[in-house]
């Protein structure tokens, strides 16, 4: 029962925090205003900024945040043993990455949707916008890289997942145009999708749709990351209503529906155990298999910083920032809406990656086939969890997750490949939603990039032509397609020591993939700097992100110069790896030293203000003193 106490009292963990230090953000601190002038309306252009219904956009943040990280970090995490890893996930997304994700929600949404790298050089100097949207592109680059390989390899190891998520583009074109066209009600269409997806996953291994899974599960990596790219390319550059926000708010509804099923599975075992071996005799008793501290596992880094890079979006995640300020911020209709998307989002991925602790803790437990037959209890746990080397690897870490989490589901009566399947779907399904926002981000910060280099001249040989090459790069199709090319280039190379071909190509992205955890946490802490500057200067409380942006600049700091050592000191030194970790190491102090020079002369002093809309005089922004009016 130890399981379910700790499902259940998760559970209420999250739900009394948001309606205490929530509220008492989005009412004290931010003063969350329902007549406050909102980014979606003022600059609505039917695109990127669409005003939208919260729980919409809630969809598309939760989806896109979430990615495959809380079930990646938190699977391999537990080696540190389960207490550590739940106490980081409770208290990280409570007081930390929910505290992150809201108030960079919020800033964005008081300086017209600007993204966090934008409003970095208004609330600093424009060397630190510079500085932050470089970071911001290197770190994309790398998501967009290696997502294509995270969504073929779970392809290649759960097939069934194929054919439903792809399914889920032509449901949301057609719920996208239901809603805006036909002016149909979001209910309706949107249950239809999700019972066809539902559908799709039950016979997705039946006559000619196994056959269509089994025959794309085939393909080469390098097939899959070159299609998903082009895919990302078409989702980033249409308006967010045809494709983003349906897709999203599918997905949202299948993945709430997938969590609702795990814990009524738990709920199941926790008072009938198990579903019934082979073997047959009686069900298997739930019970938390795994050490609850280990700290020293055979072959792991140490405990700490490692912990807090290791488990990143499920406690607090840098790009979470991007998404909060790069396309959320653009869709909110009502300001009032900012808590339920920014705070309630990431609670809700923290209540995620408390399931999937239990999951590879507890649910392994239950049975998982091994080399000499079906494996319970410790030696279910041991068998995939023995050394660092055992539990590493993206196979290892999903399918800990997935088959612990199938097991919850089989005590409920669900056939053994259905839920697997479903286990499957989600996870593929967490990869893609994050692939197409990244893109669409990415989009953003090139478009930034390139409009700061950009001069134009007082006179040109013709008007309208702009001879800076870099102007391309500022349209959102020039933006767009350098993103995708460069992440294709990437994505096409080896692994390092590996000679090319087309059957080993396509795993590029793993080359700059280690100094990902740390790049993306100090990423976070970079993010509260900014927040912490914008409140700063309006004398307003900043102690709850003061704490939280110390721990998170120095911990991620730390291991990536942990990382650097062992890098360098390596027989064979990847110089790309290195270098590009010395480049951004070198960003980030850079900006920290312009904040240190910044900070004791800014307080009280605003930045300077956003220059009026065409067509209005008003370049003051609106008070936000309404305490907390809803819509």
């Amino acid at each position: 029962m130890t399981t379910l106490a700790i499902a259940l009292g998760s559970l209420v963990f999250y739900l009394v925090a948001y309606h205490t230090y929530g509220r008492w953000l989005a009412r004290k601190i931010f003063r969350l205003d329902a007549l406050a002038p909102m980014p979606s309306i003022e600059l609505n252009d039917d695109k990127d900024f669409v005003p939208t219904d919260k729980s919409v956009v809630f969809g598309h943040h939760f989806t896109s945040i979430a990615g495959t990280g809380p079930i990646v970090g938190p699977a391999i995490a537990v080696m540190w043993g389960w207490v550590p890893a739940l106490l980081w996930v409770l208290f990280g997304s409570v007081f930390i990455g929910a505290v992150h994700d809201f108030g960079a929600l919020v800033i964005s949404l008081r300086n017209r949707g600007q993204t966090i790298g934008d409003i970095a050089g208004r609330v600093l100097n424009p060397r630190v916008r510079i500085l932050f949207l470089s970071i911001l592109f290197m770190a994309l680059t790398i998501v967009l890289a290696i997502f294509g390989l995270v969504i073929a390899s779970v392809f290649k190891i759960y097939p069934a997942a194929i054919f439903p998520c792809i399914v889920q583009i032509p449901l949301a074109i057609g719920t996208g145009f239901l809603l805006r066209k036909k002016k149909i009600r979001l209910l309706l269409p949107s249950m239809a999708a999700l019972a066809i997806m539902y559908l799709s996953v039950i016979f997705g291994d039946v006559g000619l749709l196994g056959s269509f899974n089994l025959a794309l599960s085939s393909w080469p990596v390098l097939n899959w990351a070159l299609l998903l790219l082009f895919y990302s390319y078409i989702a980033s550059v249409l308006p967010v209503w045809s494709l983003l926000q349906p897709r999203d708010f599918i997905n949202s509804l299948q993945l709430l529906t997938a969590l609702a099923l795990v814990l009524c599975g738990l709920v199941a075992a926790a008072f009938f155990g198990g579903a019934s071996l082979p073997s047959g005799g009686e069900r298997p008793e739930l019970a938390l298999v795994a050490p609850a501290f280990q700290w020293k596992p055979a072959g792991a880094p140490v405990i700490f910083p490692f912990l807090f890079i290791t488990i990143a979006c499920g406690a607090i995640s840098g790009f979470h920032c991007l998404v909060s300020s790069g396309t959320s911020s653009k869709q909110l209709k009502c300001e009032t809406d900012a808590q339920m998307v920014g705070y309630g989002s990431m609670l809700t991925e923290g209540f995620l990656a408390t399931l999937v602790i239990l999951s590879c803790c507890a649910g392994l437990g239950l049975g998982i086939q091994g080399d000499s037959g079906v494996l319970t209890g410790e030696n279910a746990w041991l068998a995939r969890y023995a050394s660092w080397g055992a539990a590493s690897g993206l196979g290892a870490k999903v399918g800990s997750f997935v088959d612990g989490a199938a097991n919850f589901l089989r005590a409920l009566g669900l056939p053994a490949g259905i839920s697997v399947a479903l286990m499957g779907v989600l996870v593929a399904s967490f990869a893609a939603t994050t692939l197409d926002t990244a893109c669409r981000l990415q989009r953003y910060v090139i478009q930034e990039l390139a409009s700061t280099f950009v001069r134009k001249k007082k006179k040109t040989p013709s008007p309208g032509i702009n001879l800076n090459p870099l102007s391309i790069l500022t349209n959102k199709h020039g933006a767009t397609i350098f993103a995708v090319v460069l992440a294709s280039a990437m994505a096409a190379l080896p692994v390092p020591g590996s000679p090319w071909s087309w059957d080993t190509a396509g795993k590029g992205g793993l080359i700059l993939w280690p100094m990902f955890g740390a790049t993306n946490q100090l990423l976070g802490g970079l993010s509260f700097l900014v927040i912490g500057f914008w409140l700063w200067r309006r004398k307003m409380s900043v102690w709850f992100v003061a704490i939280p942006m110390v721990f998170m600049l120095i911990l991620p700091a730390w291991a990536l110069l942990y990382q650097l050592s062992d890098w360098m000191g390596a027989k064979q030194p990847n110089p790309l790896l290195i270098g590009v970790a010395l480049i951004t190491l070198g960003l980030e102090i850079w900006m920290l030293i312009e904040a240190v020079l910044l900070w004791p002369r800014a307080k009280g002093i605003l930045e300077e203000t956003l220059p009026p809309l065409r067509g209005s005089s008003d370049v003051a922004i609106a008070p936000h003193n309404s305490g907390g009016r809803s819509c």
